[in-house]
């Protein structure tokens, strides 16, 4: 996914900003870990620098663009807001951006310590966010969708992550999702690519989300999976009860879900000195927490009954 012929680094984020925004350019630059489409670059206390790293990056810069302005002020909680647009150039070839800086460490370099408070915060977050979609809202072309749309990807992980004496609970769990009905309701906006280094914390709870290139209208059950992938034990539980509105369809097919991003941040987090954009070895052990999270989060029992009573 990276291009190689393109090395970014901070004399040429330096050089860049005095040719397209000179008055930016006398701030201190450090570069930021981490990234998978993007590699960022702090720019003084408040802003970050967005250089594109891969073919796809561009148009998922273009897509936060057009639409977080949109969406932040609604939002309950701090997210990347787009201040400058840089043009592409001799020096470098693709379209930039310059974001507001969402203050705190990502999930997979910190902990939650005050789950409650955790949970209600991202199911607040997520029922500002999940209203319905206008028409021109992108859609998205790898998430968003039934969960049966995307079983030859679950298939891949599931093949090539070394599961033991839990796959077929796992793979239940998949299976159940995909034979769960499809969602009923209008597209409404999904983050789509919820997981530990996209959420930001700080004094031990949810302070802020990041990284919207894969925001679409769809399923809201793509973001619903974050009660299990980001959240603490036991957070499930709680998260639900304050999203209030989730059929029992829609915990299967979140719960499905959770399992897929499972297992893709456990691949990811062991294949990541493998040539992986910026390696990601916190990635396993959080991908392998979560999925722990997913077997113990029974949709029977009580949110079998919870979802009855709560549908609307």
């Amino acid at each position: 996914m990276n291009d190689p012929e393109i090395e970014i680094t901070a004399d040429l984020v330096h050089s860049l900003l005095k040719e397209q925004h000179p008055d930016l350019a006398g701030l201190a630059i450090r570069e930021v870990a981490g990234g998978w489409d993007n590699q960022q670059w702090r720019l003084g206390d408040e802003l970050a620098v967005r250089m594109p790293r891969t073919k796809r990056a561009p148009e998922l810069q273009r897509k936060e663009r057009r639409w977080l302005p949109v969406l932040a002020p609604r939002l309950p909680l701090p997210v990347p807001n787009p201040v400058r647009i840089g043009e592409p150039s001799a020096r470098f070839p693709r379209p930039w951006t310059i974001m507001t800086w969402v203050p705190g460490e990502p999930l997979d370099h910190a902990s939650i310590s005050r789950g409650e408070h955790a949970a209600d915060t991202l199911a607040g977050f997520l029922r500002a966010l999940h209203v319905k979609a206008p028409a021109e809202a992108p859609t998205g072309s790898d998430r968003g969708a039934h969960p049966e749309r995307y079983t030859d990807g679950f298939d891949h992980f599931f093949q090539t992550v070394a599961l033991g004496g839990i796959a077929d609970e796992v793979r239940a769990v998949w299976d159940d999702a995909v034979a769960a009905p499809e969602w009923e309701g209008p597209p409404v906006w999904v983050h789509g690519d919820l997981h530990p280094a996209n959420v930001i914390i700080s004094d031990g709870t949810l302070s802020g989300v990041i990284d919207f290139g894969d925001l679409c209208a769809g399923d809201p059950a793509w973001d619903l999976a974050a009660a299990w992938v980001v959240l603490p034990a036991g957070g499930a539980s709680r998260f639900f009860d304050v999203y209030g509105h989730a059929d029992e369809a829609t915990l299967r097919r979140a719960r499905g879900l959770a399992a897929l991003k499972s297992l893709i941040l456990m691949l990811i987090g062991q294949n990541g000195d493998q040539g992986l954009p910026g390696g990601k070895p916190t990635w396993r052990p959080a991908g392998r927490a979560a999925l722990d999270r997913v077997l113990q989060g029974s949709i029977g029992g009580r949110y079998r009954s919870w979802s009855r009573r709560r549908v609307r």
